[in-house]
């Protein structure tokens, strides 16, 4: 393990409110897109897994609803396959939401949302709810658990729940691990001093990943079926479950 790693005891875990998480975001948003893929290992392949474990038809117009949607970077892919879908992207920074508005201008049936999506109520069902590297900020395990819930009440019966995102492992062994094998990736782009002096430290401060197994397991006592890990690199992974056709 990495000099690096045995220092980040000192920084409590999460302690980052969302106000900062969301200043963050917007003095990030015009560099987002160029940091994402040196920070994130194979980033594209992951977004990829999510669209592809969208159950529609091709020919289908799914109404989607892209939570923390960022600078729309997921919702360009899902309307690369499903042209004629109904997407709504909500995000907390009017940056990003600036920065999708333009990437996603020549879709037609696209809208966009400034809210906290932990806190948003949303607006009639969708037939699928997605989300790329936003659950973790969430601000405890309850609040995902309570989140799973919200989601499921947005789906139409039958929608699937897709999300990209950094997880933990059960083991701290593998825990340390995984983060040995983010640390690698990111120095194939990015010096050893801003990956343990800022981009570990800023994991560290505002991001809130939960295990992946216990999360799997919320969303099945939370009524989803088909629960499933679709995709999986170490601390990252896609998965979700889908609505019972039997709930309204």
């Amino acid at each position: 393990m990495s000099e690096a790693f045995a220092r980040y005891g000192a920084t409590e875990r999460g302690s980052g409110s969302m106000a900062d998480i969301r200043k963050h975001f917007e003095a990030e948003a015009a560099i987002y897109d160029a940091n994402i893929v040196r920070l994130i290992p194979h980033y594209g392949e992951m977004l990829d897994a999510l669209v592809s474990a969208l159950p529609f038809g091709l020919g289908f117009s799914p109404r989607i609803l892209d939570l923390g949607s960022g600078t729309g970077t997921l919702s360009a892919r899902v309307l690369e396959r499903y042209p004629e879908a109904e997407v709504v992207c909500l995000d907390m920074a009017a940056g990003m939401l600036s920065m999708a508005q333009a990437k996603l201008a020549s879709s037609r049936k696209v809208s966009f949302v400034q809210a906290d999506f932990s806190s948003w109520e949303g607006e009639g069902k969708f037939d699928a709810v997605v989300s790329s590297l936003a659950l973790h900020h969430l601000i405890d395990d309850g609040a995902k658990r309570v989140f799973f819930a919200k989601v499921k009440d947005l789906l139409a019966p039958g929608g699937s729940f897709v999300t990209a995102d950094v997880v933990l492992s059960s083991d701290p062994d593998l825990q340390g691990m995984y983060l040995n094998k983010w640390r690698d990736y990111m120095l194939k782009a990015v010096s050893a001093s801003d990956v343990d002096d800022i981009w570990f430290p800023s994991y560290e401060r505002e991001d809130r990943p939960a295990v992946l197994a216990d999360q799997l397991r919320w969303l099945a006592d939370t009524g989803f079926q088909a629960v499933d890990v679709i995709w999986k690199w170490y601390n990252f992974a896609v998965y979700g479950g889908k609505k019972p056709f039997s709930q309204v």
